[in-house]
């Protein structure tokens, strides 16, 4: 692979040395986002066992297919960002490989197509597994993954970046995953999903608080711009105060057992981001903002996951 090389403090992973390479190309794949692709596919195989079914290579398979297409929209963010001005050497909550680290725009280009072809080669196993009905949602999920970011009118420069991430991520995977233990889609399943796309959402949703600023100027048109970061704000809370309203919802209705409830104790992850975005607006000290955020999506669905695995037992 090709590596641009810098004369100055920023030189390229092949110039620092074997020794780092590695923490280039992990901060690439921007491991903290990662938790929106497998714990849907936890939940959906959760869900899944009642039925009596576990196939382990399908949920292995699974797994794998879902955090390549995120790792591959990692990559085309970063290839993109970098291309249209948005990234610089001093963007917080970046990969950072191009602008700090030196690496060729278009090695992160032919990583971004190589992981996304790995991820396809894996959906078709799964397809040949399961159902060929799968093709054309799998197919729809990796062109997402490319156009958030890429194409002359990507999505994540739209209002609508949080609710098509949240619903592929949260409602499609969950889907998938017990669809493919079970060979169909359960009520219970769509409704379980509708909590953890909103929290999915709501990763976006802080990602673009943290960027207002630098997106107006570059005039995007995120949902966080057009509401304005106080509304915003309020936006992000009421997307956690809904997220686990719902929880409660489906615990009263018996959607769900009780040990769902388990869920709850990822609430001060929620209040504590809910409270950093209200008493910082710079982007660096938002940065824990965002990891509170990104944990409050990984514990809820952990624990509620973990929930539903109790009450199978």
């Amino acid at each position: 692979m090709h590596l641009q090389t810098r004369t100055d403090r920023n030189v390229g992973p092949g110039v620092r040395g074997a020794g780092r390479d590695w923490e280039v190309w992990w901060r690439l794949l921007r491991p903290h986002t990662l938790t929106a692709s497998f714990v849907p596919v936890i939940i959906g195989t959760v869900l899944a066992l009642p039925s009596g079914h576990f196939y382990s290579e399908l949920f292995v398979a699974m797994l794998a297919a879902s955090l390549l297409i995120q790792v591959s929209a990692n990559m085309f963010n970063e290839y993109y960002d970098y291309r249209r001005g948005l990234d610089h050497e001093h963007s917080v909550g970046i990969g950072g490989a191009i602008v700090r680290d030196g690496v060729a725009p278009r090695t992160v280009m032919a990583l971004a197509l190589g992981v996304l072809a790995a991820a396809l080669a894996l959906g078709l196993y799964i397809c040949l597994r399961t159902s060929w009905w799968l093709l054309p949602v799998g197919l729809v999920c990796a062109a997402v993954g490319y156009l958030y970011s890429g194409g002359p009118y990507p999505i994540s420069a739209t209002p609508f970046g949080e609710l098509v991430a949240g619903m592929l991520m949260g409602l499609v995977i969950i889907a998938i995953a017990q669809f493919i233990q079970t060979g169909a889609v359960t009520a219970a399943a769509v409704l379980v999903s509708v909590p953890t796309s909103v929290l999915i959402g709501a990763i976006l949703m802080a990602n673009n608080i943290r960027d207002l600023e630098d997106d107006k100027k570059h005039g995007r048109k995120t949902l966080a711009i057009l509401l304005t970061r106080n509304r915003a704000i309020f936006c992000l809370m009421g997307m956690f105060a809904f997220s686990y309203g719902w929880l409660v919802f489906l615990v009263v209705a018996e959607v769900v057992s009780p040990w769902a409830l388990a869920a709850l104790f990822s609430l001060p992850k929620a209040l504590r981001a809910s409270r950093l975005f209200r008493q910082n607006t710079a982007a660096p000290a938002l940065m824990p903002a965002m990891a509170a955020t990104a944990q409050t999506n990984t514990l809820f669905g952990a624990l509620l996951a973990g929930g539903l695995l109790v009450h199978w037992f």
